[in-house]
């Protein structure tokens, strides 16, 4: 049996990936939120509400 690892109370590294998404969704974004849920120190979900604006 392969031995197991000591469990840690350190959240993983954060991944490029997650960020260059969020990057573009704000650089797409005029106005609006982005809203970033965590669980356990990781990123699981990102929201992005657009709000219309009109003159």
């Amino acid at each position: 049996m392969p031995p197991s690892k000591p469990a840690s109370s350190e959240p993983a590294p954060p991944t490029t990936i997650p960020l260059s998404t969020i990057s573009e969704a704000i650089a797409k974004l005029r106005f609006g939120a982005v809203v970033l849920t965590v669980h356990d120190g990781r990123l699981v979900q990102m929201d992005v509400t657009e709000r219309q604006r009109f003159s």
